[in-house]
């Protein structure tokens, strides 16, 4: 058997050109029947010429089909083509997919080409997996048909497809992280989770499912982060990742700081609503009202992250339920807070009434508005009514109900007229509003019947009448209106409800009855009215006398009868055994029960008595009571009276002499001193007339115990105490605030002051009395004397008797360092005004007292210009 070929020339191949010789004739001799033949004999003759056409005529009733190459590797993207040569006659030439379908001319992807009568061309333009598999080439004339295959490979690197980044997912999910990788051979994936690989056999959470995706049941907020996604080839060794970022949202959680806000209304005032959201991400905040997003404006203002809503000018209709909402990629969430608007009560109706004494009734109605709903109360002329019956006499009613009140008056009466308040009330507060009721009534007649007086005192009678509307008056006396012609010493005085008959009566006839009528449109009233004759007051009985060494206190009792007209005096008469009386009068004050008696003499048997005098004249006199002075003894205690002075650390102290003990006194005595030291500053002698002294140079902010004692002939009296405490120091001097002058300028503006006064002065005295610095230099470098100079002695004589004399002079005294001497160098031998202060022991010191701490006691005495007493005299 033979088989014959034909084979192609060398250089004959894939897209190599045709070149037009004669191919190699290779023919091979099978011997199908012989064994072990391990390799076919073949004989090849290359012929050119004759045999050439022989063995093409044998061969041309076969086809033979070679595809070029006959497999191929081809990664993805990559475009490659593949050529089918056919040996014999093909009418046809065709290429079949890997799935068996024809391939069509229109294909995109993978064309197929008929180059000529003998080849075509399979071409796969960026190939992908898809395109792998065996292609066939079948070539077919006739009823004859040869094919041939090629086994195309496509390799591909990996690829991640399908992984975004970042993932979301909420929190408590089952969460799918998504890595889609593709590759040839399929790659398998490796999951790491910071830098840990995740094996789901050790971690029911973890699964890594088919597809290669990671599957994390329940997902946490500790889940969250980088996981690194890695897909490995074994058969290449190639290895890649994607690192994928995951977070975790969290349902956001909100909470009201309040859950029920409460506010007032129609009072300007704005109200807080506020609640916290939390969750991943931050939850936006929104507020709604009704169905409506509340946004800022100019009702309503949001902080920047929504927490707050404030309400502003607040209102009734604001009130309800306002939700929070709190919304983000996981979720959304809601509060709902309660707004309670109060509305503070307000009375929205009340109206003045008016009414007819003896009317059955008249009610007075005030309505009012609020939340809480207000209690209604009413009140007039300091009584308060509330709900019920408010009298015995059931005659006023308080009715309420809901938001009204009325009140009930029942037999009207005048006193019911004037003005009611309505009172309504409740948790956020009141409103009062007043209303009138005006009550018509006839006229009344008020006012005292009696009226006392005497001849010659004229008296005013007062008719005082209360009617609505007013009322005419008319005065009558014994049926003649008055004035007429048989009494002329009447006149008639009127005021808006009063009017007045003043009557001077000048005999017994004058005095009587008068009548007063008044009349309004609703009736007439009238009423008597007396003139009664004054008398005299019965005379003060006198109860008991407290005698002293120089007055006396007289204790009585008033008048049993004071005759119709006040007592205006009381008359106190006094005498020794044998003398004639000596008198004085006395103002009368209400409820005076005592009197004292002052210039009496010591140890001397008085008798006294008393009398009142009124309008009308002189009582007698009480029962003469006689009683005896004391002997002469020490003065009475003076009382104390302190005030602090304008410097704070001063003090004034004031004193009332009480009684001399018969004998004047000489001087005081005063002594103070802290109390919390033991030791009193250096006594103080004031002279007799003096009424107070100045301490200064206290301690601040210091309590302070005074003593001064009277002294007379007799000896001391016990000392008038007096405790104080002077002010806190203050920390600046006043006007000493704000910018100012430094101390070193203040100190420099003083000198050029000091110097420009000090040039003055010395100029004064060289032109007026030839003395100072000038007249020195005058004098001892020009021996000149300045005019005027013979006359200074004469001046100075005169002014010794033209000084004023007819007044005691103010005496400053005041304790200085070191003493001055006495201006006659004497110790006056009985102590006046102008008598200098001694030290304890009774010592001068030059008219200068020294303190023991050396603070200065300024000591002012007051002059008494009244004529000075003798020694003897008594001064109580």
């Amino acid at each position: 058997m033979f088989v014959c070929l034909l084979l192609r020339a060398p250089g004959q191949g894939q897209g190599a050109p045709r070149e037009k010789q004669p191919p190699a004739l290779v023919v091979y001799q099978l011997f199908p029947n012989e064994e072990n033949i391990s390799e076919p004999h073949f004989m090849m003759l290359q012929t050119r010429d004759v045999l050439w056409g022989f063995f093409t005529i044998a061969c041309a009733a076969a086809i033979q089909v070679q595809v070029t190459p006959t497999h191929r590797e081809i990664s993805v993207g990559e475009s490659k083509f593949f050529l089918c040569e056919v040996v014999g006659d093909a009418k046809d030439i065709d290429w079949f997919a890997p799935n068996g379908e024809k391939i069509q001319p229109n294909n995109p992807n993978i064309q197929v080409t008929r180059n000529d009568e003998t080849t075509s061309t399979l071409t796969i333009y960026h190939a992908d997996v898809d395109n792998a598999g065996i292609y066939k080439c079948v070539a077919k004339n006739g009823d004859k048909e040869a094919q041939a295959t090629v086994q195309v490979k496509i390799f591909q690197k990996i690829t991640f497809k399908n992984v975004p980044s970042p993932q979301e997912f909420n929190e408590g999910d089952d969460a799918d992280i998504i890595c889609d990788v593709v590759g040839s051979p399929m790659p398998f994936i490796i999951w790491k989770h910071k830098g840990v690989r995740i094996q789901a056999n050790k971690d029911v959470r973890y699964n890594i499912i088919e597809n290669g995706h990671l599957l994390i049941r329940g997902i946490k907020k500790t889940d969250e982060g980088s996981y690194n996604c890695e897909a490995r080839v074994m058969e290449t060794g190639e290895i890649n990742f994607k690192m994928i970022n995951v977070v975790v949202n969290v349902f956001p959680t909100i909470r009201a700081r309040q859950t029920e806000v409460n506010a007032t209304a129609d009072m300007g005032f704005s109200s807080l609503l506020a609640c916290d959201a939390d969750g991943f991400p931050e939850p936006a905040v929104t507020w709604v009202h009704n169905n409506i997003i509340l946004e800022s404006g100019d009702k309503y203002t949001l902080n920047e992250d929504g927490s707050e809503l404030v309400i502003k000018g607040v209102v009734k209709v604001d009130e309800g339920d306002y939700t929070c909402l709190a919304k983000n990629k996981a979720g959304e969430m809601s509060q709902e807070i309660s707004l309670n608007v109060f509305v503070q009560a307000k009375i929205t109706y009340l109206n003045n009434e008016t009414a007819t004494e003896f009317d059955e009734e008249v009610t007075l109605t005030c309505e009012a508005s609020g939340d809480p709903t207000p209690s209604i109360s009413w009140s007039f002329q300091n009584r308060m009514f509330s709900e019920g019956e408010q009298s015995h006499d059931r005659n006023i009613v308080v009715r309420s109900h809901a938001r009204v009140s009325s009140l009930l008056l029942k037999n009207v009466d005048f006193t019911y007229a004037g003005q009611y308040l309505c009172t309504a009330s409740n948790s956020i507060g009141q409103d009062n509003q007043p209303l009138y009721l005006e009550v018509r009534y006839a006229p009344k007649i008020l006012g005292v019947v009696t009226v006392y007086t005497w001849e010659g005192n004229p008296a005013n009678i007062s008719c005082e009448v209360e009617a609505h509307p007013g009322a005419s008056v008319t005065w009558f006396r014994d049926g003649l209106q008055l004035p007429s012609a048989n009494n002329t010493g009447v006149k008639i005085y009127s005021t808006p409800g009063i009017s007045y008959l003043e009557v001077s009566p000048e005999s017994q006839s004058d005095f009587g009855s008068f009548n007063c009528t008044a009349t309004n449109a609703l009736g007439t009233e009238s009423k008597e009215f007396l003139l009664i004759q004054a008398e005299v007051p019965s005379p003060p009985e006198i109860r008991r006398t407290e005698p002293f060494s120089s007055s006396a206190v007289v204790e009585f009792d008033e008048p049993d009868s004071f005759g119709g007209v006040p007592i205006i005096k009381y008359r106190v008469q006094w005498r020794t055994d044998g003398k004639s009386w000596n008198a004085k009068e006395y103002d009368a004050t209400e409820d005076m029960s005592s009197i004292n008696i002052a210039g009496l003499n010591p140890d001397t048997m008085y008798e006294v008595k008393i009398s009142a005098i009124n309008g009308k004249g002189e009582s007698e006199t009480s029962a003469a009571i006689k009683f005896k002075t004391g002997p002469i003894r020490e003065p009475s205690a003076p009382k104390l009276e302190a005030m602090v002075q304008n410097q704070g650390n001063a003090l004034k102290v004031n004193w009332i002499k009480q009684d001399d003990g018969g004998s004047p006194i000489k001087h005081y005595l005063v002594r103070y001193k802290a109390k919390h030291v033991s030791d009193w500053k250096p006594e103080i002698r004031m002279p007799q007339s003096s009424e107070y002294v100045v301490l200064h140079g206290l301690d601040w902010n210091t309590e302070y115990e005074v003593r001064i004692v009277a002294v007379n002939s007799k000896g001391r009296s016990q000392p008038g105490t007096l405790s104080f405490r002077t002010a806190t120091e203050p920390t600046t001097m006043p006007g000493a605030s704000g910018p100012g002058l430094s101390t070193g300028a203040i100190v420099g503006i003083l000198m050029v002051v000091f110097f420009i006064l000090l040039v003055a002065v010395d100029v004064t005295c060289f032109f007026l009395n030839k003395c100072g610095l000038l007249m020195c230099i005058a004098v001892n470098f020009c021996g000149k004397a300045g005019p005027g100079a013979k006359t200074k002695d004469i001046e100075e004589g005169k002014a010794a008797f033209t000084k004023d004399e007819s007044k005691e002079p103010i005496v400053e005294v005041r304790t200085e360092e070191e003493p001055t001497p006495n201006q006659e160098g004497v110790v006056p031998s009985e102590p006046n005004e102008t008598t200098p202060l001694t030290e304890p022991d009774g010592k001068t010191k030059d008219g200068v007292q020294k303190e023991a701490d050396g603070n200065t006691a300024e000591v002012k005495t007051v002059p008494n210009e009244a004529p000075q007493t003798n020694g003897n005299e008594s001064k109580a």
